[in-house]
């Protein structure tokens, strides 16, 4: 899952050394909750009109954790 959102966030922003996921342990729900991180200047791009790219960059990853029974949820910092 994490490749998965590295991958997304990857073909988003410029600066792409500047990416960081963190990946807590699951909760008392079985969520797991990822943290990503991006450079200032691309936090824009990640987020999106309204949030747009921000929701449906949510979407994918409950779609892709709905494949290995997982639960998960993407924080943007």
């Amino acid at each position: 899952m994490k490749d998965l959102l590295y991958a997304i966030a990857a073909g988003l922003v410029e600066d792409k050394s500047a990416i960081k996921i963190v990946e807590d342990e699951p909760d008392a729900e079985g969520v797991i909750v990822f943290h990503l991180s991006v450079a200032p200047d691309d936090m824009g791009r990640v987020i999106g009109k309204q949030g747009r790219i921000a929701k449906a960059l949510r979407t994918i990853m409950r779609a892709g954790a709905a494949k290995s029974d997982l639960k998960v949820s993407v924080t943007i910092e």
